[in-house]
């Protein structure tokens, strides 16, 4: 359930980071992680990101329980490779587009806002994971419900002293 990591968003991961750690790829979720769960298009601070990444030659693929259309809307004008209705945590989107990237397990990384879908469903196949500051408070029906969950999570993890980060 512990991400490696925590950031408190995407713009924190940079390419010389992920260079110096062996990441060469990245599979990101898409709301709340790369823009608000009710935002259409990419910022241009995102776009900027993306390209960033390609620059450096860093593979990035969303990775969405979303579906097809939101997705694709998203992804295509980053020509930016994506999985739509993943099913995360289960980890055969995540092991999918690892071999899509044709990179090592261990040249990868998870980012995500979410402990349930994204860093579960990351560290269940064997990625490196990165937990994201969601980016805001409001969220769909599903998620709600993961995030009660996660609070309680969060409490149980911080009195054991596994994290120290403020939620």
């Amino acid at each position: 359930m512990l991400p490696n990591e925590f950031a408190k968003s995407i713009f924190e991961i940079t390419p010389e980071k992920l260079h110096n750690e062996g990441i060469r790829g990245i599979i990101t979720d898409l709301d709340n992680t790369l823009v608000p769960w009710d935002m259409k298009e990419a910022t241009p601070e995102v776009q900027d990101w993306f390209q960033k990444m390609k620059e450096n030659n860093i593979k990035v693929t969303i990775l969405s329980n979303n579906n097809r259309e939101r997705v694709t809307f998203f992804a295509e004008p980053l020509k930016a490779k994506y999985v739509y209705s993943a099913k995360k945590p289960l980890r055969k989107a995540f092991l999918k587009a690892a071999k899509e990237m044709e990179l090592k397990k261990e040249e990868i990384v998870v980012i995500g806002d979410q402990l349930l879908t994204d860093v579960l469903g990351g560290n269940m196949a064997g990625l490196k994971t990165i937990l994201v500051v969601p980016i805001v408070e409001t969220d769909g029906k599903i998620t709600k419900i993961n995030r009660k969950i996660e609070r309680f999570i969060f409490r149980q993890l911080r009195k054991k002293g596994k994290i120290s980060w403020e939620e």
